[in-house]
């Protein structure tokens, strides 16, 4: 019976889809980062026109340069174009796709339909790929794009498995389903949200979110205006509508047998840590898995280790088995929980010495660790570290410093170094 269920599986994953896994990007280093570490593509934004303003983004001569880098690897570059536009944006965006035709990124994220028509007129020889944000939660709308000229569309977050599943069978093979698997979950129907432009005046439609859906909330009575009644959970109070963080890192098998195409992480705003340690748990999650479901689950505590071990908040699976409940949201508290400290990536590297551009602050004599994109983590203590002209430093407190770091272990390119908390 055993070896018939297994044979079974094995036949079930040849079938499968080999998901893509699509990381963030907010800078040139975290996209490096990104492709080392197991990225098959990386999602980044322009200066303008993509949902993440506050993100530092890309220039153009960056987006040149991550995207021949990518490419030198076998990873594909997706540029963000998703704002909902208004009249005003229409000129610029046509002028910003004219500068994207000559760098060629792999495609173009969209919401609008609008930003649509003129990415079609302009640059028809990039895919498009329809945004999240533009509400994609039946076949229907997936078959419209695709009659449209769409090469993907990414599943809204409110969808379940069962969902997506039944799109699966009722759109075109060649159409492309792309879906968040983890990260910040908005509290807003995929994305479309006022509480940004209400509160500060900045619209989150067209890439300027406070996220205010993170701040305390009181509640007023209205026969007794002015007295502010707080809600507890506990003596910090509630956060009303604090999600959870998505994680599928326990769900990969339902994930690939939904049919997916892309795993999509979230995150164009975080760190070089976080990007590296959750492409790399998700890679090996997916490699493990695809080659057997047994070492997919022997190995589920190291992933589950390595996921606790980068900034999150709480974790949930969203929508993907039906409607969540009050567990998803958080009640006592918003703050991210934080276990290493990033300080630099491994620009170049030989033997036990590395150059690195200092991120946070660390000290000859400390120990840290060496974390390498085959999913080793290598203690190693500071032995020495030197500034740019080769004057011996006690310790590097200056962020963005250029430094020669020596270390008791070995040190390649692109490994990125961390120090526990």
């Amino acid at each position: 019976m055993r070896a018939r269920r297994l044979r079974k599986m094995r036949e079930m994953r040849s079938m499968m889809r080999k998901p893509e896994l699509l990381i963030p990007a907010s800078s040139l280093e975290v996209l490096k980062t990104a492709v080392v570490f197991g990225a098959d593509a990386v999602y980044i934004g322009g200066e303008a026109f993509g949902l993440r303003a506050k993100a530092k983004n890309f220039s153009m001569d960056e987006m040149r340069a991550g995207i021949a880098f990518a490419h030198e690897h076998g990873v594909r570059v997706y540029v963000t174009a998703n704002i909902l536009a208004h009249n005003y944006d229409l000129a610029g965006v046509e002028a910003y796709f004219r500068e994207l035709k000559d760098i060629r990124p792999d495609a173009l994220i969209i919401a609008d339909p609008g930003v649509f028509r003129i990415a079609r007129r302009i640059c028809p020889e990039i895919e498009v790929h329809i945004s999240t944000q533009a509400n994609n939660t039946n076949y229907e709308t997936y078959r419209f794009w695709h009659e449209l000229g769409a090469k993907r569309v990414v599943s809204a977050r409110e969808l379940s498995l069962a969902e997506i599943r039944e799109l699966r069978a009722n759109i075109p093979d060649g159409l492309e389903i792309e879906t968040f698997v983890h990260g910040a979950m908005c509290i807003s129907y995929s994305g479309r949200c006022l509480l940004s432009n209400y509160f500060t005046g900045r619209d989150a439609n067209q890439g300027a979110c406070t996220h205010p859906c993170r701040w305390k909330y009181a509640v007023v009575e209205e026969t007794r205006p002015g007295q502010y009644l707080p809600v507890y959970e506990n003596e910090r109070g509630t956060y009303i509508f604090n999600s959870k963080d998505l994680c599928m890192i326990e769900h990969i098998p339902d994930l690939m047998e939904a049919g997916i195409d892309s795993f999509k992480i979230e995150g164009r705003m975080k760190t070089a840590l976080y990007v590296a340690t959750v492409a790399r748990t998700y890679r090996k999650a997916i490699d493990d898995y695809q080659t057997s479901p047994e070492k997919y689950q022997e190995n589920m505590p190291w992933y589950q280790q390595q996921i606790a071990s980068c900034t999150y908040r709480q974790f949930t699976t969203g929508f993907f088995y039906g409607k969540p409940d009050e567990s998803t949201q958080i009640y006592d508290n918003n703050t991210y929980i934080k276990e290493y400290t990033y300080l630099g990536i491994a620009e170049t590297a030989q033997e036990n010495t590395c150059q690195i551009e200092q991120r946070n602050k660390f000290s000859v004599g400390e120990e840290i660790e060496i974390m390498k994109p085959d999913g080793r983590n290598v203690p190693a203590t500071v032995l020495s570290i030197a500034d740019e002209e080769g004057n011996p430093m006690e310790s590097a407190p200056h962020p963005q410093q250029k430094l020669t770091v020596r270390l008791s272990g070995e040190v390649q390119q692109y490994d990125l170094l961390r120090r526990k908390e």
